[in-house]
């Protein structure tokens, strides 16, 4: 499905007003948005951009979402010391490196450090343990999210049963190394380390970059109401 045949079925949805969700639960609102449009998971595209995401959000809430995940050459300490060193155990005694890092130093001793090109985690004795280029980081978000539609409907229960009425879409395109540079420097733009003791090595899940799906505009230069 290209933009235009998208502007005119969510012109229509949006004129039915309220529609019962069609799954319960938090993928309720995704669900009924792509079977009402008549899409399927990675069908929607943009001329000279491909294949876009289309997300839906509910006017009153603000789910954290994972952007990418990031990890390549970016370790400067062996991550299987990193988490021996500084990670904490979990009910069953494993240790790991399971946090939402911040400017602010964490229980670990560990916090979030940003120069001109790049942001590192770092502990209060001075040691580096992974450090993102902003370059890196933007190509990465540019091949996941080269384009998203965000779709906004408010929400109201009638018994037990969630309806949505889908009110306008927005076209984000465009981001750039000093806007991931500015928001990450904000705290919109999330860093989890998600890495544990796997007795050999480090098993790890990929750093998630995450922000709040009310912020995804601050993340793009170009913001358009489309519906």
């Amino acid at each position: 499905m290209e933009i235009d045949e998208f502007i005119a079925k969510f012109s229509a949805l949006k004129n039915k007003g309220y529609i019962k969700s069609l799954r319960r639960g938090p993928t309720g609102i995704g669900k009924t948005l792509e079977t009402n449009l008549g899409i399927s998971e990675n069908n929607l595209y943009l001329p000279d951009l491909g294949e876009i995401e289309l997300k839906a959000h509910r006017d009153d809430v603000s789910n954290l979402i994972t952007l990418f995940t990031f990890n390549r050459w970016a370790w400067i300490m062996d991550p299987l010391k990193a988490v021996r060193k500084y990670g904490t155990k979990d009910d069953t005694g494993r240790l790991g490196l399971y946090f939402t890092m911040s400017f602010r130093p964490n229980s670990a001793g560990l916090f979030l450090i940003t120069d001109d090109d790049s942001v590192s985690v770092r502990h209060l004795d001075g040691n580096t343990l992974v450090k993102w280029k902003f370059r890196d980081l933007e190509e990465q978000f540019k091949r996941k999210i080269p384009a998203l539609i965000l779709a906004y409907a408010q929400t109201e229960y009638r018994g037990d049963e969630e309806w949505f009425h889908f009110y306008t879409a927005k076209l984000l395109t465009d981001t750039s190394e000093s806007i991931i540079k500015e928001q990450i420097n904000k705290e919109v733009i999330l860093i989890d380390l998600r890495l544990h003791d796997a007795k050999t090595h480090a098993r790890n899940h990929g750093t998630g970059f995450r922000v709040r799906e009310k912020d995804l505009p601050e993340l793009f230069k170009k913001i358009e109401v489309i519906v």
